[in-house]
């Protein structure tokens, strides 16, 4: 039986680890099973300098985890944040691989972000950032490796910039590195609002089996 007191509900970290272990538990998994697929594959973390528009410079943190890619390439989003923590991208990554699982779709989970607060910079202080960052985490991503795309205060613009300087590091136009990237440069319509309608339809459905 799961000692659920063990977790902190505030850690998603904790969360993922907790709704993993009663799942692992129902389906009675194999130990060894167990450890293969509740810990991340891989983990990188970089530490690169940002120059600001006054001209200091500071060193910031950026995180690329990916946690399973048994299925298919790894897929997940960008996040800049305060918050953004190994731990936070750790259990972003685990729930990305769960939900590709569960909609059986052919890609594994991963999860990125740098700490940082976009609120008080300039849209060149991003992009620098955005630059920077995937110039770091390069040689590990990819369309047929780990495919980014945006998450909390990334943008389709943020992507564009990523498939800019990707396609620098690869000597090669290279606009499959993201999803989530401007329609001009090959993105889908309707990615925009995809989340928020996918929110709604869920909301709608809830209400109508209530009724």
């Amino acid at each position: 039986m799961i000692n659920k007191d063990r977790y902190d509900e505030n850690k998603p970290l904790d969360m993922h680890n907790l709704q993993f272990d009663i799942a692992a538990e129902r389906l009675d998994l194999e130990a060894w099973i167990v450890e293969k697929i509740k810990q991340p594959r891989r983990e990188f973390s970089v530490r690169f300098p940002l120059r600001y528009d006054d001209d200091h410079t500071e060193l910031l943190s950026g995180y690329r985890v990916q946690h399973n890619t048994l299925r298919g390439p790894a897929k997940g989003g960008i996040r800049y944040h305060p918050d953004v923590d190994l731990d936070e991208v750790r259990a972003l990554a685990g729930w990305m691989t769960w939900k590709c699982a569960v909609v059986n779709i052919p890609f594994g989970g991963a999860k990125g972000g740098v700490t940082c607060d976009p609120s008080k910079m300039s849209q060149r202080e991003i992009e620098r950032l955005t630059r920077r960052y995937i110039w770091e985490i390069s040689p590990v991503i990819g369309p047929d490796m780990d495919i980014p795309a945006p998450g909390v205060n990334t943008n389709p613009q943020v992507m564009a910039w990523i498939v800019d300087i990707y396609s620098v590091f690869k000597g090669y136009t290279c606009p499959s590195v993201v999803t989530g990237k401007p329609v001009e440069i090959g993105g889908s319509l309707g990615r925009l609002k995809a989340t928020s309608r996918r929110c709604v339809r869920i909301a709608g459905s809830s209400n109508a089996i209530k009724d």
